[in-house]
């Protein structure tokens, strides 16, 4: 197929905006739908992407109805019914999903992912920076908007390295071929589409048969599910000896975190994060580890973590100043939840912290409203909105209250809704705060930043 233009129905997605930007840096047209704008599909458009946002086969241009030359990529988040999937299977267009554009290219490059309930977004763009600063460079598909370079899509054409962000939602990441795969937790999610626990770890288990023979494969000590790879498994953790990836010397303090790289492909001493938050040092192992296989140089790794500046929405500060905190993070799964919690009472010893969570999903609430509640009992006070549907319809009984009447006793809690998170914020006492959730809380990021920065100075 002589593909001359690609169309991406749910375009303004993470994942998807990444693939568009790769058809666009390769000259061909992009156009696509998406329901609602949002700064990345305004920045696609000043890209030169044709993106409308009404579900109209209508205003599908011209240049994209030619079913010979027009590759159609759709988000498994996109209803089968939508009108224009529909237009586009029953004139027998080339229609794939992203993911199997992304296992294409693994198939062309040496594809390094990260797989895992949380964690990968951080531990995926960690691993695109140290290459892309060395001499190996990399292309990468990543599923947040990186501080260093400002987009989720890195273009290295003499690289043969692709670092991917393999999602385990819809089984996406049953298409890839890695050359070399990090998985960093198994914690069970989208029981919506798996159903129970044991077919979530076994669709991870599935995934480690697709690596390439001769090919790399390192856990997260610890996980539940059994892998069965073709090749040989290391381990990485945090600080305990038994990963064959782990850390030493560590040392926290002044704003900084540095230590020693315990690795079985070469020890690194004096590394330093550049966001010297707690569960970086792990992350960063992860990420280290992959690009010792790439063979950067233990300077190149050393200059890449210090100079790694993060992900918008991942542990994402918006005000730091010597009185008031304010961060966001997209955590919105228990287990991340109390990763990030954990980590600010690591950065602000013995402040105050409230939290406002969006839980994200009517499934996700009922399957896990007991362990959200564990997890954002660790705050000093939680402030609940209503839950965030994205594709879902509600369903009966689930509410944020199920959350609010499971914290644990002590702590202070209440539920409101989302158009009043500014007012509790004016109202509310606290040291730091933190906005949690994948939903559309973070739209409100740069308002409560000037409010943060407002009490900060009474």
């Amino acid at each position: 197929m002589n593909i001359k233009a690609v169309y991406f129905i749910g375009i303004g997605g993470i994942g998807m905006s990444a693939i568009a930007r790769y058809y666009l840096q390769r000259g061909l047209v992009v156009a696509g739908y998406d329901r609602t704008p949002t700064p990345l599909t305004r920045e696609l458009e000043k890209e030169g992407a044709l993106i409308h946002y009404d579900e109209n086969v209508n205003l599908i241009p011209e240049s994209c109805l030619d079913e010979a030359s027009t590759l159609v990529i759709y988000t498994p988040a996109i209803s089968p019914e939508h009108a224009e999937l529909q237009y586009f299977l029953i004139h027998h267009f080339d229609i794939q999903k992203r993911a199997q554009v992304l296992g294409t290219l693994t198939r062309t490059h040496r594809g390094l992912c990260v797989a895992g309930t949380h964690g990968k977004t951080t531990t995926s763009s960690m691993t695109a920076h140290l290459l892309h600063q060395s001499h190996v460079d990399c292309n990468a598909f990543l599923g947040g908007i990186t501080k260093n370079y400002g987009t989720n899509y890195i273009l290295a054409p003499k690289s043969d390295y692709i670092v991917i962000e393999a999602d385990e939602f819809d089984r996406s990441f049953h298409w890839l071929s890695p050359f070399a795969t990090v998985i960093t937790a198994t914690d069970p999610d989208h029981l919506d589409i798996y159903g129970t626990e044991d077919a979530y770890l076994e669709s991870f288990r599935h995934y480690t048969e697709l690596i390439q023979p001769g090919g790399y494969l390192i856990l997260h000590e610890g996980l539940k599910m059994q892998p069965n790879p073709s090749s040989g498994v290391t381990t990485y953790t945090y600080n305990r000896e038994s990963g064959d990836f782990h850390a030493e010397n560590i040392h926290i303090g002044g704003g900084e975190i540095r230590f020693d790289l315990v690795s079985p492909l070469g020890n690194i001493d004096r590394i330093e994060l550049g966001v010297p938050v707690g569960i970086n040092i792990e992350n960063g192992i992860a990420a280290m580890a992959l690009a010792q296989i790439a063979g950067l140089t233990p300077e190149e790794i050393r200059r890449g973590m210090a100079s790694f500046r993060g992900v918008d929405r991942r542990f994402d500060f918006h005000v730091k100043n010597p009185k008031l905190a304010y961060l966001s993070d997209y955590a919105h799964h228990p287990e991340e939840i109390r990763q990030s919690i954990e980590s600010i009472r690591e950065v602000f010893p013995g402040k105050r912290v409230v939290g406002i969570f969006q839980p994200h999903l009517y499934t996700r609430t009922r399957d896990f409203y007991r362990e959200f509640a564990n997890a954002l009992s660790l705050l000093d006070e939680v402030i609940l909105t209503e839950i965030y549907p994205a594709r879902e319809q509600p369903i009966p009984g689930i509410t944020s209250q199920l959350i609010l009447d499971n914290l644990k006793p002590g702590t202070q809690g209440r539920l409101i809704q989302k158009q009043d998170v500014l007012n509790a914020v004016r109202s509310t006492d606290f040291d730091v705060l933190i906005t949690l959730g994948a939903g559309d809380l973070d739209n409100d990021a740069e308002d409560i930043a000037t409010i943060v920065q407002e009490k900060s100075r009474q």
